[in-house]
């Protein structure tokens, strides 16, 4: 029973960690921080700090929503004059290159050759002349301050990125069972944003709304497929740090059904794993310090340990019900309600009814899932950079 009580408990220990442990860990280090620093401050900051900033829109046949994330962009509270628009629409085959034509306001690039995102924004980033640069998906709107939410930063010569906050409007039917789940996640994954960006910094950015200085772009292979966390954390490990700015948020609407959901999250699983093997010198402690233990904590356990891990704490859990102990029976019955209930929340998805109890088993089972799919398609290499948008509930 003893390799079984090893399995059990490390397994039980790391999950733990990575997705609760270590938000604990994060708080309780920043509360003794503060009582032995009490005046130091996490970063400088500067409302008044408003340099030239250009927002960078990279669309692919968006007609359905490009004419509002363009009106939404042009409404932005940013001083006139210091705000520069730029889209980029490679390979678009809709009428999306049309509909940004006529704002003479945008500065567009179009080639009608598609190579993906990564190499679109690796094209245009040449063209940005501004010292800070926005990025954000063409499917989202910003609130109206949330450019000057994010440069307040830069007044800190230390912040080499700025991630915005990404919200889920879960709304109202398929697409809103799709997306409870989802919004849940991300109001935890921006709690944990918050207090890593305190601790040092934050681990990574999503491509809803991030900025970084311009001189520290560098351009990504065209293999990549999670284009925005690489860029974020090649400036970490230049040794800048990634703030965190919830004033600035970018609002998307979910998948529209489960099957776009999952789609898009066996993506971005695909690249999660990916990301993993390229930034693999982040591994090294001794060399990054706390980005590393930050890196390692937030994303390597979660993407590419805990998926295994779960299926060793249960078979382990299972072999220990022999061992006739009361504390390994709790366990695996736990266990069992716990993805009983994620079984249930998928049966209720097929028929649109929304049981909040079971948002939380229901999508941790679904991203894990979505990892082991991803892990094959990585494997495999057969996840493309040219992937089909995951159709949204607004659409």
């Amino acid at each position: 029973m003893l390799p079984a009580k090893i399995v059990f408990w490390t397994s039980l220990f790391i999950i733990f960690y990575s997705y609760i442990g270590y938000g604990i860990l994060l708080w309780l280090l920043l509360k003794l921080r503060s009582f032995f620093a009490s005046s130091r401050s996490a970063n400088l900051q500067s409302a008044d700090f408003e340099p030239e900033v250009t927002l960078l829109i990279a669309a692919f046949n968006e007609s359905s929503f490009i004419v509002k994330k363009i009106e939404n962009s042009l409404g932005l509270d940013y001083p006139e004059g210091k705000l520069k628009f730029l889209f980029v629409a490679d390979g678009s085959s809709d009428n999306t290159v049309e509909l940004i034509q006529q704002y003479p306001q945008i500065e567009l690039h179009y080639k009608p050759e598609r190579q993906g995102k990564s190499m679109a924004i690796n094209r245009v980033m040449p063209f940005v002349t501004t010292g800070i640069v926005v990025f954000s998906d063409a499917n989202t709107l910003l609130n109206k301050d949330a450019i000057k939410q994010l440069v307040k930063h830069y007044a800190d010569p230390k912040v080499g990125a700025v991630a915005g906050e990404k919200v889920v409007d879960a709304g109202e039917g398929a697409g809103g069972i799709a997306g409870a789940g989802e919004g849940l996640y991300w109001k935890y994954e921006s709690f944990l944003k918050k207090l890593d960006a305190r601790f040092y910094s934050v681990v990574g950015a999503a491509g809803e709304l991030f900025s970084i200085r311009t001189a520290l772009f560098e351009p990504v292979d065209r293999s990549v497929l999670l284009d925005d966390f690489l860029i974020s954390m090649k400036i970490c490990k230049r040794g800048y740090r990634v703030m965190y700015e919830p004033g600035a948020f970018a609002t998307e609407a979910p998948s529209f059904s489960l099957k776009e959901e999952q789609k898009r999250k066996i993506r971005i699983s695909a690249g999660g794993w990916q990301s993993v093997f390229m930034l693999k010198e982040l591994l090294n402690i001794f060399k990054y310090g706390r980005l590393s233990f930050q890196y390692i904590s937030h994303r390597v356990l979660r993407w590419v340990v805990c998926p295994w891990l779960l299926p060793a704490l249960f078979i382990a859990n299972w072999f220990l019900l022999f061992a006739n102990d009361p504390l390994y029976n709790l366990f695996f019955w736990a266990q069992v309600a716990f993805y009983a209930a994620a079984f249930a929340g998928w049966l209720f998805t097929q028929i649109n009814i929304k049981v909040k109890l079971l948002y939380v088993p229901y999508y941790f089972v679904f991203m894990n899932v979505a990892l082991y799919l991803g892990f094959i398609r990585f494997m495999k290499k057969s996840q493309t950079v040219l992937w089909d948008k995951a159709k949204r509930s607004n659409e």
